[in-house]
């Protein structure tokens, strides 16, 4: 067992890699470029959506205000009117410093939990192989397994997912990497 104190160097080199990566992948590439479709008429879909004064959150329409109102024949013939909407309203002066740093949180919290059960489960100067193998297995369910219910649930598309995922491997590739380099000996 390798205490989680020993490890805060390998927690904090992954995040800081991974926050690299994932910088790499967005900004220099065009990777994630068409994951969004863009609504036609946009200016005057988003006009009539301001009409509406949503706050920033999720939105589902048609919504049923109840189980009995979901089987009921009107809310059936307007679901199968269409369309069905799923959508998140963010606020205009979308602030990305913000998401940046919840961004690299979530990349510590990933590492933390690959420190946690390498830590767990191997000592000091463990084999380079297992250090690897644990770190990275723990960072690929923390980068990437999620995602699914994205698409089995809300229809997100499989190869935007598919993408995310290949994205979440490439992170839990740099998570181990540091991991095997720095792990206690």
């Amino acid at each position: 067992m390798t205490g989680l104190a020993s490890l805060w160097l390998p927690i904090l080199a992954a995040a800081v890699g991974v926050f690299i990566a994932s910088s790499i992948i967005h900004m220099a590439t065009s990777w994630h470029h068409n994951d969004f479709a863009a609504v036609p008429d946009q200016a005057r879909v988003m006009d009539t959506l301001r009409s509406f004064n949503l706050r920033p959150g999720d939105y589902v329409m048609p919504r049923p205000g109840n189980r009995q109102e979901m089987s009921s024949p009107e809310f059936t013939q307007l679901a199968k009117k269409g369309p069905v909407v799923m959508m998140s309203v963010l606020p205009g002066d979308v602030v990305i410093a913000k998401n940046l740093v919840l961004w690299f949180i979530y990349c510590i919290a990933v590492a933390l939990c690959a420190a946690y059960v390498a830590g767990a489960a191997l000592p000091p100067g463990a084999a380079a192989k297992k250090v690897f193998q644990l770190a990275g297995a723990t960072a690929f369910i923390g980068f990437a397994l999620g995602l699914w219910q994205q698409t089995i649930w809300y229809n997100r598309s499989w190869v935007t997912t598919l993408k995310s995922n290949i994205d979440g491997l490439i992170y839990a590739v740099v998570t181990a990497g540091v991991f095997t380099w720095l792990w206690p000996r």
